[in-house]
């Protein structure tokens, strides 16, 4: 199986040619790994209706020789050649008169810098273009986030033995990442989050010293990264025997992410998988303590579209891959997450990420 660049590219012209443009002038670095492969750094991208044009300088062209798909590849020297003047000098041998351009990845200063070079050529900002099609994962990217989440699962399995009192925050995340790494992840994800007792209730805590005692909620939110797409899953713990009140947490938490699953499939309005959760969790003794926030896609972007909220208009799609992740956030007490990543299917959805959800850890 190999990544679908030609039916992305088809299918990213195909509406470029629906707005009568010419060429798509790319930014986003993600956007290019999507359509060409590139992992590297500063390039910028041209589609036109018949090429991909990437522009780096010496730092990264072998590595764009060697990764890029059916590009035309162009090694600026940025001592002698602006780089609004090397996208000019494709567009007009191309004879490009209209342009898209990614509005959302360039700030207005880059961006008028290279308009100065761009003199007599239509330019018409973008928002959301590549983005929109990266939704909808192929076999080939749902593959490579099914390996990333494998990772985290066996990783997680692995350190699970090493939360005893004592350990901190911190050491466990590196444990945690190290064993991520060894297993073949590129990196992490994001930056492990990590959180014992109190500081549970941080939704994104960064790890501290802060050390495990007997009685704490734990929240551990992590992720692998396999040929640039990553995994997202967030496992809720208490060290040792839940209390009542860590037990209602953790069970109102579990079934507001089941009711939201329940309702997955595709042509559902993330809306009403957004309501179905929130629904338990507003029913509960823990309603001033929830977010509304229910969960994001994944993929080349730890955070893409869809954001699954009140608001959401989007409708779910086949293939769509995207985090269910309720939670419950008490301050100075602690805090409850649980989290997967899950595939859309027509008539529902597949778990990606698998870790036991097992809440109560011997100490």
């Amino acid at each position: 199986m190999t990544a679908g660049f030609e039916q992305r590219l088809a299918k990213l012209r195909q509406r470029m040619s629906a707005d009568d443009q010419q060429a798509l002038l790319v930014f986003s670095l993600d956007n290019l790994r999507y359509l060409a492969n590139y992992s590297g750094e500063a390039a910028y991208g041209i589609v036109t209706m018949d090429q991909v044009f990437l522009i780096t300088d010496y730092r990264f062209i072998e590595q764009a020789e060697e990764e890029c798909f059916d590009c035309r590849l162009i090694c600026r020297n940025r001592d002698r050649q602006s780089l609004g003047q090397a996208i000019r000098e494709v567009l007009d041998a191309e004879h490009i008169s209209n342009l898209l351009f990614e509005a959302g990845h360039i700030n207005l200063q880059m961006w008028s810098g290279i308009a100065q070079d761009l003199n007599g050529i239509a330019c018409l900002a973008s928002t959301g273009l590549v983005e929109e099609l990266r939704k909808i994962k192929d076999e080939w990217e749902i593959a490579q986030i099914r390996k990333a989440a494998a990772i985290a699962d066996q990783a997680l399995n692995d350190s699970l033995p090493l939360l005893r009192t004592g350990v901190s925050e911190r050491d466990f995340a590196l444990e945690l990442e190290y064993r991520m790494q060894k297993l073949g992840s590129e990196g992490l994800s994001f930056p492990s989050i990590v959180g014992f007792g109190p500081r549970s209730a941080l939704p994104h805590c960064i790890p501290s010293e802060k050390k495990l005692t007997e009685g704490d909620l734990i929240v551990i939110d992590f992720g692998a990264v396999v040929n640039g797409y990553r995994s997202d899953m967030t496992r809720s713990f208490v060290a040792g025997k839940a209390s009542t009140q860590q037990r209602k947490m953790y069970d109102t938490v579990l079934h507001a992410q089941q009711a939201a699953l329940d309702s997955l499939h595709a042509g559902q309005p993330a809306i009403i998988t957004s309501a179905a959760a929130s629904d338990i969790l507003q029913a509960s003794e823990f309603s001033a303590y929830t977010s509304t926030g229910l969960g994001h896609g994944v993929g080349i972007q730890l955070h893409e579209q869809p954001f699954i909220s009140p608001v959401c208009q989007d409708v779910f799609q086949a293939n769509y891959v995207v985090t269910i992740e309720p939670g419950i956030y008490i301050p100075g007490y602690g805090g409850v997450r649980i989290e997967d990543d899950v595939l859309i299917l027509e008539d529902g959805y597949s778990f990606i990420s698998h870790a036991s959800k097992v809440f109560e850890l011997p100490i």
